[in-house]
C-alpha cells in the first residue's frame, strides 16, 4: 500500500474512533446480522418441541395449523391465532416470559392484527433489548482503552454473540432468549459498576431487574436468585453511603427470596416429570445395581423396571400419574436425597457429569429445525447462516467434565493476582471483579448440576443452555482482558482497569 493509502486508512480509522465506539460497533454489527437472519427470507426461528403450549395458551395465543404436531421438532412456525373470546386456559407455570409475550401481542394488535399474531413482534422486543445488552457488555470491557484493542474485541463479540444458534431463540417461545439477554445484562451491570462507569444506582436497578427476570423466567433458574444474592454481597461495599448499602442489601434479599419463590411455585405436574427423570434417567441409569439403589431410597426394588424409561412414553409399565407411584415412588425422594446420593457415590456422579459435559457446549438444541415448511427445506434442517462459532464450539470443545474443572481453575488463576492486588490496596470497588466472575461461573455450573440432580439426562441440550452461555461470556471477558493487557499486570493500575 502506498504512503497516501496508509494516510487515508489512518484517517478513516481516526474518524471511526471519533464517532463509533467499540461498543457501538459491536451492537450495530449484532443488530445487522440478526435482522438479516430473522427478518429476511428464508426466516430463521426455532421449531416447537411440544413445550410452547405451556406458555402460549394462558397468554391468549393458540395454534392455527391443524397439522401443527407434524411440525414438532422440524419446522419453525411464525404465526399464531389470538383468542377473541373467553380464554379458559390457566397458566401452566409462572414465567417472566409471559410479560414479554403480552407486550408483543399488544404491539401486534396495534400495528398488525388483532386476530393473527406474528412472533416477530416478540423478536423486535428481544432484539432491541439484546442490542442494548451487547452495547453495555462491550462498553464495560472497552471503556477508556486504546481503540487498537477495543475494535478487535468488538469484532470477536459480533462473531460469537450474533451467531444464529443464539439469536434464533428470539423467534421462538423458549425462555432461552430471555436467559441470553438477562444474563448478559447482569454481567454487564456488575462489570460497569466495577469500572465505575455510569451511575451506580442506575446500574443497581439494571442488575436487580435483569436478575429478577432471569430467575423467574424458568423453574430451573430458581438457584440463580440465590447464587446472585450470595455472590453479589460484595457489591454492598463498593460505596460507603448508607443509603446505597441499604438499597443493595435489599435487592439482594429480594433476589434470594425470588429464587426460593420460583422453586416453591413449580407446579406439581412438572415436579413429578422432573422427579421421574431424575431417578429413571439419572440415579438408576448409571447404577451397577438398580435394585440396591432403590432400596437405599426406601423404594421397592421392583420399580427397577422403570430404569431408563421416559415419562412421556405412550406405553408404560405403570401409569406415571398414578397414586401408586405418588405414594411408593415420588414421595420417597427429592432434590436433597438425590444430591446426598451422588455425594456418597462420586464415581456415579462423575459418570453423570461426563454425560452432561457432552451436551454442555452445544448452543443450538440438536433436535429442532430452523426453517418454515414453506421455505422448502428438509424436516429438521438447521441454518448455516452466521453459525461458524457455534459449529466450531460444538465440534472442538472437549466433552468431559474434567475440562470444565480445568476451565474454572484457569479462569480463577488468571484473575487471582489482580484480586490480591485490589485487596492489598483496599479498593473495595475493584475487589468485586473476581467474585463477579465466580458468581457467573456458579450460575453456569448450576445449570449442569440442577439438570442432572433434578431431571437426569432428559433434554440436557436445552437444560444446560445457561452453562454454555456463561462459558462464552466468561471466556470472552478473559480474552478481552488478555487483549487489553489486564491479566498480566499486578500493580495498582491493573486493579483499577
Amino acid at each position: 500500500m502506498t504512503e497516501r493509502g496508509n494516510i487515508r486508512v489512518k484517517s478513516i480509522l481516526i474518524s471511526l474512533s471519533r464517532y463509533v465506539s467499540p461498543a457501538m460497533l459491536a451492537a450495530a454489527g449484532v443488530l445487522l446480522v440478526t435482522i438479516i437472519a430473522l427478518f429476511v427470507p428464508p426466516y430463521i426461528g426455532m421449531a416447537d418441541n411440544g413445550d410452547y403450549s405451556r406458555i402460549i395458551y394462558s397468554n391468549g395465543l393458540y395454534i392455527l395449523n391443524p397439522d401443527y404436531k407434524t411440525h414438532f421438532f422440524g419446522y419453525f412456525v411464525k404465526e399464531y391465532g389470538i383468542f377473541q373470546h373467553f380464554n379458559e386456559h390457566a397458566a401452566a407455570l409462572f414465567s417472566s416470559h409471559s410479560y414479554f409475550i403480552r407486550l408483543a401481542i399488544w404491539l401486534n394488535e396495534l400495528f398488525y392484527s388483532d386476530q393473527l399474531f406474528d412472533i416477530r413482534f416478540q423478536t423486535i422486543i428481544f432484539l432491541a433489548m439484546y442490542t442494548i445488552a451487547i452495547y453495555l457488555f462491550i462498553e464495560s470491557l472497552t471503556w477508556k482503552i486504546p481503540r487498537k484493542y477495543g475494535y478487535p474485541i468488538a469484532l470477536i463479540a459480533i462473531f460469537i454473540f450474533a451467531d444464529t444458534a443464539y439469536t434464533a431463540f428470539f423467534n421462538s417461545f423458549f425462555s432461552e432468549s430471555i436467559m441470553l439477554i438477562m444474563t448478559m445484562l447482569v454481567f454487564a451491570a456488575g462489570l460497569l459498576m466495577y469500572r465505575n462507569r455510569y451511575n451506580d444506582y442506575v446500574l443497581m436497578a439494571v442488575f436487580f431487574i435483569s436478575a429478577l427476570i432471569l430467575t423467574t423466567s424458568k423453574q430451573q433458574n430458581a438457584p440463580v436468585g440465590v447464587i446472585l444474592a450470595v455472590t453479589g454481597a460484595v457489591l454492598v461495599f463498593i460505596r460507603k453511603e448508607r443509603s446505597f448499602r441499604i438499597w443493595m442489601s435489599s435487592i439482594l434479599v429480594a433476589l434470594f427470596l425470588s429464587g426460593i419463590g420460583t422453586y416453591v411455585l413449580i407446579p406439581k405436574e412438572f415436579v413429578n416429570i422432573n422427579a421421574y427423570h431424575a431417578m429413571t434417567r439419572g440415579v438408576l441409569m448409571e447404577s451397577e445395581d438398580p435394585e440396591a439403589t432403590l432400596k437405599s431410597f426406601g423404594i421397592d426394588p421392583q420399580y427397577a423396571v422403570l430404569n431408563k424409561s421416559i415419562y412421556f412414553e405412550p406405553f408404560t409399565t405403570v401409569d406415571v400419574d398414578s397414586k401408586i407411584l405418588e405414594d411408593h415412588f415420588y414421595s420417597k425422594y427429592g432434590f436433597g436425597s438425590i444430591l446426598a446420593y451422588y455425594l456418597t457415590n462420586p464415581s456415579q456422579a462423575f459418570k453423570m457429569l461426563d454425560i452432561a459435559a457432552k451436551h454442555a457446549f452445544t448452543i443450538r438444541p440438536p433436535a429442532m429445525g430452523n426453517y418454515e415448511q414453506s421455505a422448502g427445506r428438509e424436516f429438521g434442517e438447521k441454518t448455516t447462516f452466521f453459525s461458524l462459532y457455534s459449529n466450531v464450539k460444538h465440534a472442538l470443545a472437549p466433552k468431559t467434565f474434567g475440562f470444565v474443572i480445568l476451565w474454572v481453575i484457569l479462569i480463577v488463576g488468571l484473575y487471582m493476582p489482580s484480586f490480591i492486588t485490589a485487596v492489598k490496596a483496599k479498593h473495595m470497588r475493584h475487589i468485586q471483579r473476581l467474585p463477579l466472575i465466580l458468581g457467573m461461573i456458579l450460575l453456569g455450573l448450576s445449570g449442569i448440576f440442577v439438570s442432572i440432580i433434578g431431571a437426569g439426562d432428559a433434554d440436557l441440550s436445552k437444560h444446560e443452555f445457561l452453562f454454555t452461555l456463561v462459558f462464552d461470556l466468561v471466556t470472552f471477558v478473559a480474552i478481552a482482558d488478555a487483549m487489553r493487557r489486564y491479566l498480566w499486570r499486578s500493580d495498582e493500575d491493573a486493579a483499577i482497569q
